[in-house]
């Protein structure tokens, strides 16, 4: 009886942390997807989310699944036990990232600022974009010299390049000068952020050996410096801006699987 019992109280704890988890993990998804964010570290939560539901609601019956055959209880184990191993690898990839890049004021003389694209909606940067915007204005101000190149282009539904949204962003936030920006307008993604800038900047004297500070939310600096060094960028200073908190870990999520892809297209 007492054994029964305690199965049955760890039944239930388990059932209420499933449907705890599916609360939070459909309530984290639904509130972004309002905010028109549609991405795999949105998407990917909101799948968990209702995998957790259906299978609080079905328990029972999962576990009658379970016990019919020692096959299923096998499949059971190893289905956990795969989620499990990526839990941990997904872990063991966020604790890489923290403290990765420098601040404004540890970055030495460059010549040339570049800020690679993130996103924009209804001509306006979202949040990611506008903490790396008012991280480059501290930084522009720091280094009055250094040009500085905006990369991006045509987010779908969006009538304007990012660069555009990103260069009137710095002129009407922060009073950057007009030229001091150089538009790179075509790029649709990190390697091509540094690809098509740097012939831009060589047209206003700055070579491709020059001293250069790339500014980037802090997830995505990993993988931005792999990509720098696979073009042979080594003057490169990497300055994080911080992730918004309400985005932070859904970002962070979509740069597990950024990180896969950048890798099997070669980018890195």
């Amino acid at each position: 009886m007492k054994s029964e019992a305690k199965t049955s109280a760890a039944s239930k704890l388990t059932r209420v942390c499933l449907g705890a988890a599916a609360a939070s993990l459909l309530i984290n998804a639904g509130v972004l997807m309002v905010m028109g964010h549609y991405h795999i570290g949105v998407v990917l939560p909101a799948a968990i989310g209702v995998a957790a539901w259906l299978l609080c609601w079905k328990w029972q019956a999962v576990q009658g699944w379970r016990g019919a055959k020692p096959m299923h209880a096998r499949l059971w184990a190893l289905g956990w036990s795969v989620f499990a191993i990526w839990l941990l690898s997904l872990f063991w990839f966020w604790s890489q990232l923290f403290s990765l890049g420098l601040e404004p004021k540890q970055v030495p003389p460059v010549q040339s600022i570049v800020v690679l694209g993130s996103g924009t909606q209804n001509g306006q940067p979202r949040p990611i974009l506008a903490a790396r915007l008012d991280t480059t204005a501290e930084l522009a101000k720091l280094q009055p010299s250094a040009l500085i190149a905006v990369c991006g282009g045509v987010d779908w539904g969006e009538d304007e390049s990012e660069a555009e949204v990103m260069a009137r962003y710095l002129q009407q936030r922060h009073g950057i000068a007009p030229d001091r920006l150089v538009l790179e307008k075509l790029s649709t993604s990190t390697e091509l952020n540094l690809k098509l800038s740097r012939p831009m900047l060589a047209e206003r004297g700055i070579s491709a050996d020059a001293p250069m500070a790339m500014v980037s939310s802090d997830f995505h600096l990993m993988r931005s410096m792999r990509v720098a060094a696979q073009q042979d960028l080594l003057q490169v200073y990497p300055v994080a801006a911080p992730t918004p908190l309400a985005t932070r870990f859904n970002a962070w999520l979509r740069e597990y699987f950024a990180m896969g892809s950048s890798w099997l297209l070669g980018e890195m």
